[in-house]
C-alpha cells in the first residue's frame, strides 16, 4: 500500500505528458471542424511530417550528447522553427488542394480526398526517408527523482516535463490569440455562421487557410516534442496518433478548443492507467471504449454543444 501513491503519481505524470501530445494534435481537428464542419483526416500525417522535419533539421545542424543546456535549447528551438515553417506549408497546401475545391461537395467526397492526402503524405515520407524507424537525437536526458516509497521512485523526466510545460504555454497563447486577435475574432465569427461572415466582409478563405496552418503548427510542435522524448519515429506514427487525437477531440466535444484539451488529457490518462494496471495490449481498447461510452451518454462530447440548425 505504501508504494501505491508513488506509482499513481508516476502514472498521472506519464498520462499528462501523453495527453498533452494528443491535445496539440486534437486542436487541429477541432478548429477546422468548427469552421467548415469537415474532418481533416490528413492531420495525423501533418504531425508525422513535423516530427521528421524536426529530426532532419537537428541532424543537419549537428548534435552532440552532453552539450550545454543553452546549446540544446537553441538547437531544439531552431528545429521547432524549421518544422513549423515546413509543416505550416503542408497544412496550407492540404487545404488548398484537398478541401477548397470540394468545399461545396458532399462531405463524403472531402473525406475521401483527405484520406487520399493522408496516404500520399505517408508514402512521400516513406519513400524519402525510408519505411524503417528513425532514431531522433537524444538531447533531452535525465530528470528529477523523488523517493516517495520504499521500493518505488517517481521519475520526472526532463523530456516529458518539457512536453507538459510547452503545451500549457501554447494553450495559453492559443486562447489569447483566439480571444483577442483580429484573426481569432474572425475565426469565431466564421464558426458561428460562415456565410454571414463572408457577407460582412471577412475573407473566409483566408481564415480557413489560417486555421489549417495553425493546426499544422501545433501538430508540428507536438511531433518534434514526441521525437525528442520518445526517440523513435516512423512514417506510420501519424495514423494511430491522428486517430487517437480525433478520438480526444470527439471525447471533449468536436469544435470546442477547451474540449480538445480536456479530451487529450483524459485519453492520455486512460491509456497510461490501462497500460500500467491492466495490460499494454488493452490500452487502445480502454481508450476507444471510453469514447463509445461518452458518445452513448453525451453524444456532443464533454464540452460540446448541440448544433442549432439555422433556418
Amino acid at each position: 500500500m505504501s508504494d501505491m501513491l508513488p506509482q499513481l503519481i508516476q502514472q498521472c505524470f506519464n498520462g499528462l505528458s501523453l495527453g498533452a501530445i494528443y491535445a496539440l494534435i486534437a486542436i487541429g481537428y477541432t478548429i477546422v471542424y468548427g469552421i467548415i464542419g469537415m474532418i481533416n483526416f490528413a492531420h495525423g500525417e501533418i504531425y508525422m511530417v513535423g516530427a521528421y522535419v524536426g529530426v532532419v533539421a537537428l541532424a543537419a545542424m549537428g548534435t552532440q550528447a552532453g552539450a550545454p543546456v543553452a546549446t540544446v535549447a537553441l538547437l531544439i528551438g531552431a528545429a521547432v522553427l524549421v518544422s513549423v515553417l515546413v509543416t505550416g506549408t503542408f497544412g496550407y497546401s492540404t487545404e488548398k488542394v484537398a478541401y477548397r475545391p470540394l468545399r461545396q461537395s458532399p462531405r463524403l467526397v472531402a473525406l475521401i480526398s483527405a484520406i487520399g492526402m493522408s496516404i500520399t503524405l505517408q508514402n512521400y515520407v516513406a519513400l524519402g526517408q525510408g519505411a524503417k524507424d528513425m532514431a531522433a537525437p537524444s538531447l533531452v536526458t535525465g530528470g528529477f527523482v523523488f523517493h516517495l516509497g520504499t521500493d518505488f521512485d517517481v521519475n520526472i523526466s526532463y523530456g516529458r516535463l518539457m512536453i507538459i510545460v510547452v503545451t500549457v504555454l501554447l494553450m495559453i497563447a492559443l486562447t489569447l490569440f483566439i480571444k483577442y486577435s483580429r484573426t481569432g475574432r474572425a475565426s469565431r465569427a466564421c464558426s458561428q455562421d460562415l456565410r454571414m461572415a463572408n457577407l460582412l466582409g471577412i475573407d473566409t478563405n483566408k481564415i480557413i487557410s489560417s486555421m489549417f496552418v495553425l493546426g499544422a503548427v501545433l501538430a508540428a510542435v507536438g511531433g518534434v516534442l514526441y521525437a525528442l522524448t520518445f526517440i523513435k519515429i516512423s512514417p506510420f506514427i501519424g495514423f494511430i496518433a491522428g486517430i487517437k487525437a480525433f478520438t480526444a477531440a470527439v471525447l471533449g466535444g468536436i469544435g470546442s478548443i477547451p474540449g480538445a484539451m480536456l479530451g487529450g488529457v483524459i485519453l492520455g490518462l486512460a491509456e497510461t492507467f490501462a497500460a500500467a494496471y491492466i495490460s499494454a495490449e488493452y490500452k487502445d481498447i480502454v481508450s476507444f471504449g471510453l469514447l463509445v461510452l461518452i458518445l452513448l451518454f453525451k453524444p456532443t462530447g464533454l464540452l460540446g454543444k448541440p448544433e442549432v440548425e439555422k433556418v
